[in-house]
């Protein structure tokens, strides 16, 4: 069929998103074409453009975060049918390879080609201009039409309102998790984020799930603090010194349990505070994307071996999106997870580039495109 889509064609230069006609194949052996309600707007797609996540190929289909029916399904697809609704997960899971049978499925062997340009075959869905087009994370939800692996597709129940539910696909469980399950969050912690937009306010939300005695949410942008206590924040800083003043008065200088680093872009400048207000035997989760080819990094590693802290790394929150996506919609169902809340501002797709500079501007918790 054809349709419209954001692309990239010169990734790195920050040149911006062209809106245009795509031309979109149907589904072939384990894939589904699915008609999409939203998309949100993810730094991850940003960085893309900015260059933090270089890529060496174009045009690229940019969006991997979104909800849909599905309308169309491949040979051999037996857990989806048309009509299903579902959430995009940004990384797919096969369910056989090792990490998938370990019950680590965000580490599962198909993600590590999301960036790869094709689909998992090696071939394209995609065509504009006469040439094949790369999709984010294989799913490209800058389109109001995907087709993709039933692999990245999860089945959600059909009273959860779908433009709500496209949050759920990266975004939502990739901060929650990084709470509920990265840091292994403890009843009554004290816990430190830094960085409260899309990610890191779901953070928020996983630590107050978990029952942390003090929740503090880090960030310059006034109005993203002034927001933080409505997920469950129970105080804000401006700045990592001043989140540092106020677990030194809360723990009687002895650190913060946890701390999260959920910030846009994670340069390595902010480590060294992070680790500097966890406690001893503390555990600190480095969430946010760094850009790919820094390797500097402020790091004082005398104290933080000798402390015995741990620097955890996680991709998607450690989550496992085919259990974790339809609880979090449960949650929401029961008015335990806010996600009507996370949406600031919404926008036609041709208004993407605005979009993206009021994400830069630090306007909004989530910005989503939302399809007729």
């Amino acid at each position: 069929m054809k349709t419209k889509g954001a692309l990239l064609w010169e990734p790195g230069t920050q040149s911006g998103w062209s809106v245009e006609e795509i031309e979109l194949d149907p589904p072939k052996r384990s894939e589904a074409t699915v008609k999409l309600a939203a998309s949100g707007i993810c730094h991850s797609d940003d960085h893309l453009d900015t260059g933090d996540i270089p890529l060496d190929w174009a045009p690229i289909l940019g969006g991997h975060e979104g909800a849909g029916v599905v309308t169309e399904v491949g040979d051999h697809v037996a857990d989806l049918q048309v009509g299903d609704h579902v959430v995009c997960s940004f990384l797919p899971s096969c369910g056989k390879c090792s990490m998938c049978v370990a019950g680590k499925a965000n580490m599962c062997a198909l993600g590590a080609g999301v960036l790869a340009g094709t689909s998992p075959d090696g071939t394209h869905r995609i065509h504009a201009r006469g040439q094949g087009v790369g999709a984010m994370s294989y799913l490209g939800t800058f389109a109001p039409y995907v087709t993709v692996p039933t692999d990245a597709l999860v089945k959600i129940d059909k009273d959860i309102p779908l433009d709500k539910a496209a949050l759920i696909g990266c975004g939502v469980p990739t901060g929650w998790g990084s709470t509920m399950y990265a840091a292994d969050l403890q009843l009554g912690d004290v816990v430190v984020i830094f960085g409260v937009g899309g990610v890191g306010m779901n953070a928020v939300q996983g630590a107050r799930h978990r029952g942390a005695k003090a929740i503090i949410a880090v960030d310059p942008v006034d109005y993203k603090r002034d927001r933080a206590p409505e997920f469950g924040a129970t105080h804000t800083a401006a700045t990592a010194a001043e989140a540092a003043q106020l677990v030194e008065n809360m723990t009687n200088g002895q650190g913060a349990d946890r701390v999260i680093v959920t910030v846009g872009v994670a340069y390595g400048s902010i480590l060294e505070p992070a680790q500097a207000m966890t406690r001893r035997g503390g555990v600190l989760v480095l969430t946010a994307a760094a850009p790919v080819l820094q390797r500097d990094v402020q790091f004082d590693m005398f104290t933080f071996a000798m402390s015995g802290k741990r620097l955890q790394g996680t991709l998607y929150g450690s989550t496992n999106a085919r259990n974790d996506i339809p609880l979090i919609a449960d949650l929401y169902r029961r008015d335990e997870m806010k996600l009507d809340e996370l949406v600031t501002r919404t926008y036609a797709l041709e208004d993407i580039n605005t979009a993206f500079q009021d994400l830069r501007e630090g306007k909004n918790i989530r910005g989503v495109i939302v399809y007729d």
